[in-house]
């Protein structure tokens, strides 16, 4: 590792996360005290005695006893300090977990915290992974490898100086004795496994966007931002609020109906396409296909947004609302929504089309809303723009939630489709060919290449099944002759 003397400008690298870590730094440096903390020992690892090595059950122990807390809970903090790099594992690197077992684990040095601050720069990692090139013999892990030859090409205009680097490191590593050259190869793979891990694992350390703004410093606030803050205070008091109960029994409920349905939390079938090759999963929920899954046809009855959010739910609705002769209200809310996302050189063209089908006097499809939503909108779509619909499009959303969308739940319809419906047999895979997938892993079939080809399909058959103009056709022909 490259020792620096000063510490680098972190003006925008700023840790989101800067209170949680000093609550953990707090409590490895009280797990460190002699007498109260958690007791080291010297072991073998293969041939070499490693000094103050700490069990794993012994961790999980010390945290159950000091924050009284349950064996699960535990575990989980002790796992949490391994995610961010405090207490490394001695013999296996890639799983960054606290085992409740005899485990090996050291504590790791504070020059290593995430609390330093220190980016882990793509220089540094080079160097680190020619070091340990030279150590191997070029034996590196597929994954090393791979780093370790696109940063050959990226830093080439620098590369004599990495490798110098790395092996004036190499040797000074050699005259340390045994045991510390040991300990210090585990602490700098424990924290490039954090910092860079390999592909396809979960990092504790991905922060996504970098902060601009430190949430530490004393910021100098202005007497007119105090101004505008008090009055905002003074209006948030009057507002009307929610009871905490209320609201946390929205959420429970909210979970409890779509936790079956999250392919993380749940089993998803036929297999979960983030962890395997098998695209079965995008297959079966293509947007328009024929025959759904059991899961998505039950989604549907959650809420009506689910049922328009869905093409295929959509076109199961429209076969109800043509029997029940009542299809209106859903081509006036297609039509809004149509003109909302569209182009701005379209919305003169939309407006009146929509005009003259749902809103004008005697036009084919009426829709029967409100004598004030009816004027407004009508005086809108005269200076024609995206949001002109919403009163009149909200207005018919909810007639079909409160009347429309319950009928269809109870149609025959809809108890149909849920027989004809699939309901896919799980495939298991064992954890050395999910490890393998992992490593060989393919880019596989994106599901909105799926849905491209769809579109495609139907718009062939639109096209196929088009009545022909046999005036044009003869009119081709004679300009051919």
């Amino acid at each position: 590792m490259t020792i620096r003397t000063a510490r680098p400008n972190q003006a925008h690298h700023l840790r989101p996360r800067m209170h949680c870590l000093k609550k953990l730094e707090a409590l490895v440096v009280e797990m460190q005290d002699q007498k109260n903390g958690v007791k080291g020992t010297e072991q073998k690892l293969n041939v070499t005695a490693i000094p103050h090595v700490i069990l794993g059950k012994d961790v999980i122990m010390w945290i159950l006893n000091k924050m009284k807390v349950t064996q699960e809970e535990a575990q989980a903090h002790a796992t949490m300090l391994v995610a961010y790099g405090y207490i490394y594992p001695l013999q296996n690197h890639k799983k960054l977990v606290m085992c409740n077992d005899s485990s090996p684990y050291r504590f790791q040095t504070p020059y290593f915290w995430p609390m330093q601050k220190w980016v882990a720069e793509d220089s540094d990692y080079a160097i680190y992974l020619a070091k340990r090139n030279i150590r191997k013999k070029g034996m590196l892990e597929p994954y090393e490898q791979e780093r370790y030859n696109y940063l050959h090409n990226w830093l080439n205009h620098k590369w004599d100086f990495i490798v110098m680097q790395a092996t004036e490191q190499y040797n000074a590593g050699k005259e340390r004795q045994k045991p510390d050259r040991v300990v210090f190869n585990c602490q700098e793979r424990a924290y490039w496994i954090i910092n860079r891990p390999p592909r396809q694992t979960y990092s504790a350390m991905d922060y996504g966007l970098d902060r601009l703004i430190d949430p530490m410093a004393d910021e100098k606030i202005p007497f007119d931002q105090y101004r505008r803050m008090n009055i905002f205070y003074q209006q948030a008091i009057m507002r009307s609020k929610v009871k905490s109960s209320v609201s946390l029994g929205a959420f429970v409920k909210y979970v409890t109906t779509y936790k079956n349905q999250d392919p993380f939390l749940a089993q998803c079938l036929p297999s979960n396409p983030w962890q395997t090759d098998d695209d079965a999963f995008w297959m079966l929920n293509m947007r328009r296909v024929d025959t759904p899954t059991k899961m998505r046809v039950e989604r549907w009855s959650f809420s009506f947004f689910e049922l328009l959010n869905d093409l295929r739910g959509r076109d199961d609705f429209k076969i109800f609302l043509k029997k029940e002769f009542s299809g209106e209200n859903l081509a006036f809310w297609e039509a809004a929504e149509e003109m909302k996302w569209g182009t701005m050189s379209s919305m003169a063209t939309k407006a009146e089309t929509i005009f003259k089908t749902f809103l004008a006097p005697g036009a084919p499809r009426w829709i029967n809303i409100d004598g004030r939503t009816m004027s407004l909108t009508v005086k809108g779509l005269d200076h024609p723009h995206r949001y002109v619909l919403d009163a009149a499009q909200i207005h018919v959303f909810l007639l079909m939630k409160k009347d429309t969308f319950y009928r269809y739940l109870k149609s025959p319809v809809y108890k149909e489709i849920q027989k004809k419906a699939l309901n896919p047999k799980p495939q298991t895979f064992s954890e050395a060919q999910l490890e393998q997938n992992t490593r060989s892993r393919s880019m596989g079939v994106h599901p909105i290449v799926l849905w491209q080809q769809e579109e495609e399909e139907r718009a062939r058959a639109a096209i196929a099944s088009a009545p022909i103009d046999i005036k044009a056709m003869m009119s081709k022909i004679d300009r051919k002759k």
